[in-house]
């Protein structure tokens, strides 16, 4: 049995970097409890690979190869979203890179752009075309996904620890702007066993000096995006959940 807090039959849920990682687990749990869901990341064959996953599921997803950190490449992915399901009820801005630098000083004006582009100036502009259509249709619900970078920042990741702490503040800023009907919110994710942690040692894989001792699994990302989405939320605008076993 559905419970009724956590069904999103009839909802569109759009994720960015929905092809793996996080985004495939959000991707997969929405569309367990009954969204339709637009996929979108970099590479269109990997969408398309979960969007076959979510359609063995008994419901509908558009699969939507895009670059969130190219401007003018988002306009073409809600476009595509609004013909398809006629609207996105859910807007989760998951896309993300954290590459290392070996300094400050040698980090490339092409890598600062890029992690930028990526981490901010894509979510920016998607919570701006998407929103302002959650606005003007009454309602909707926007997520970012940020990092325990960005209030835990260190060497070698600064444009990605600054990208993610102005991540942060559009929350603020998109959540009074389409306030009261729009509720904008941020999942601080802290570190977790998707892609980027096959660069790991063993011992950063398995322990970690947090409350949990550990790092966590993708589908522990779960309960922070349903809640956020759903009605249970209702009294929960500009705010920050942390998901990152107890950082220090």
């Amino acid at each position: 049995m559905q419970d009724e807090l956590f069904d999103f039959t009839g909802k569109v849920v759009m994720v960015t970097g929905g092809s793996r990682g996080l985004g495939l687990e959000m991707v997969r749990a929405f569309a367990k409890r009954g969204a339709d869901v637009v996929i979108t990341s970099r590479k269109a064959e990997s969408c398309e690979a979960a969007a076959a996953e979510v359609r063995a599921m008994g419901r509908r997803a558009l699969a939507y190869g895009a670059h969130v950190g190219h401007w003018d490449e988002l306009p073409g992915l809600v476009d595509a979203a609004y013909a398809e399901f006629g609207k996105v009820d859910i807007l989760i801005n998951n896309a993300g890179m954290s590459p290392l630098a070996p300094s400050s000083l040698e980090t490339s004006e092409e890598l600062f752009d890029k992690v930028i582009g990526v981490n901010f100036k894509g979510p920016f502009r998607l919570s701006a075309l998407v929103g302002s259509r959650m606005f003007a249709a009454g309602g909707g619900c926007i997520i970012n996904v940020s990092s325990s970078g960005a209030i835990r920042p260190q060497p070698r990741f600064g444009p990605y620890a600054g990208a993610k702490a102005a991540l942060n503040a559009i929350t603020e800023v998109f959540s009074k702007e389409y306030a009261p009907t729009v509720r904008v919110n941020t999942i601080s994710a802290g570190p977790f066993l998707t892609d980027i942690a096959k660069a790991w040692t063993e011992e950063r894989r398995n322990k970690r000096d947090n409350a949990a001792g550990r790092v966590g699994d993708p589908k522990e990302i779960v309960t922070a995006a349903l809640y956020l989405a759903s009605p249970a939320s209702s009294f929960t605008h500009g705010s920050m959940i942390r998901v990152d076993g107890g950082l220090p």
